[in-house]
């Protein structure tokens, strides 16, 4: 991805944006320029990149917050994070779930700020893991994939896409504007749209290789999908924060801090066993010099706009 196509990864799919329109422009956007209360509050949760069921069976969660803020709460499931950040520069939402780096677009193209984030699941870090398959028994490191099929997970995914990317180019000093280039490194590069298509992908031998979330490993295993010794890990990047909620900056401060105080007091075990896999996860607030790494990453891979 070179610096134009950047410059877009905030306007891709921006069609989209009527069907977040459709829902009308939020209450909070409405009053919050006036510095009044807001009686609605819209969410919207994208795919958590390692767990992408979190948007779904949360009628609970959202009842529980209306009442405890009094107000209306609408949350919405998106699957593009660049369509949700073009909603809530817009005004159409107010909260949205970001991974790390799609958290930095966030900041610089919506002025959204951090709200909160989640402690661990279970003592598994949240890292991307470079895997092959079983079967190759001569890939020992990241410079021994050179001329292999290779999958990212998607552009926009910070464990699927820049952490691993940012991981091959710093350590095998690559071109960060040629490294998809049929034949520059790779021999070819796939996007597979989500960490299990890749998973699975390599344990079929349809991709040499992948970078995957380590908790999807864990996870497909534990479901049955792929064995533990269908693929095999060669490499790894550093931990990697995990995804989390911002939020308009124009709402008004009681109405935020409200909202940060559901969140880190909201105690229903049930509801972070369903979505984290453990019943031990709370929120925890989420500080902005806890993702200044992503600044380092959009250096690595020169993605800053001309």
């Amino acid at each position: 991805m070179n610096k134009k196509q950047w410059a877009l990864v905030g306007l891709i799919h921006i069609f989209a944006l009527g069907m977040l329109a459709g829902c009308g422009k939020s209450a909070a956007s409405a009053d919050a320029k006036d510095g009044q209360s807001v009686d609605k509050l819209t969410i919207v949760q994208i795919q958590d990149e390692t767990n992408p069921d979190s948007g779904q069976k949360n009628e609970q969660f959202r009842s529980d917050m209306s009442e405890a803020l009094g107000i209306e709460v609408e949350e919405l499931e998106g699957a593009d994070y660049s369509v949700g950040i073009e909603a809530l520069k817009a005004g159409k939402l107010d909260v949205l779930l970001v991974s790390p780096m799609s958290y930095y677009q966030a900041k610089k193209i919506a002025g959204a700020e951090p709200l909160v984030t989640t402690t661990s699941m279970g003592q598994e870090e949240y890292k991307t893991l470079f895997v092959v398959g079983k079967d190759d028994t001569t890939t020992q490191s990241l410079a021994d994939l050179k001329g292999k099929s290779f999958a990212f997970v998607d552009p926009a995914s910070s464990s699927g896409y820049m952490y691993p990317k940012a991981k091959l180019v710093k350590e095998l000093s690559l071109d960060p504007n040629q490294l998809e280039n049929p034949g520059y490194f790779f021999d070819t590069v796939a996007y597979s749209g989500k960490h299990d298509s890749s998973l699975m992908g390599v344990a079929k031998g349809d991709y040499d290789a992948a970078a995957v979330a380590g908790q999807v490993i864990t996870s497909l295993v534990d479901a049955g999908m792929i064995q533990e010794d269908d693929i095999r890990v060669i490499g790894e990047t550093e931990t990697i924060p995990n995804a989390l909620f911002v939020v308009r900056s124009d709402l008004p401060a009681e109405t935020k801090a409200a909202l940060k105080d559901f969140y880190l007091t909201y105690e229903n075990e049930e509801y972070f066993e369903t979505f984290y896999g453990s019943k031990e996860v709370r929120f925890t607030e989420a500080k902005d010099e806890d993702y200044e790494v992503v600044q380092e990453m959009v250096e690595i891979l020169n993605l800053e706009e001309e």
